[in-house]
């Protein structure tokens, strides 16, 4: 694989990106939001994408760190979904 090469192309990401979860390449249909308290600032999210498949599995793996701030729809206006954090 060229790296580098990928890195320059005009080549765009998929229309509907893939599910977070290792080897899984289902489309995400969920954002499952997070931090780490210990060294994120309060209001900081990161973003995994979920499919329905492997949502629940990546909002309890999350949740037992007590790092699992929320899980919106794919399909949620960033504005929309971040007024609800």
């Amino acid at each position: 694989m060229d790296l580098l090469g990928a890195l320059s192309s005009d080549q765009q990401g998929p229309d509907i990106p893939p599910c977070s979860r290792k080897g899984c390449t289902a489309h995400a249909a969920w954002q499952v939001k997070w931090n780490n308290p210990k060294i994120h600032n309060p209001e900081r999210r990161k973003v995994w994408l979920a499919c329905d498949d492997h949502r629940e599995w990546l909002e309890n793996f999350l949740k037992a760190r007590l790092f699992w701030r929320s899980t919106e729809p794919m399909n949620t206006p960033a504005g929309e979904a971040e007024a609800r954090l």
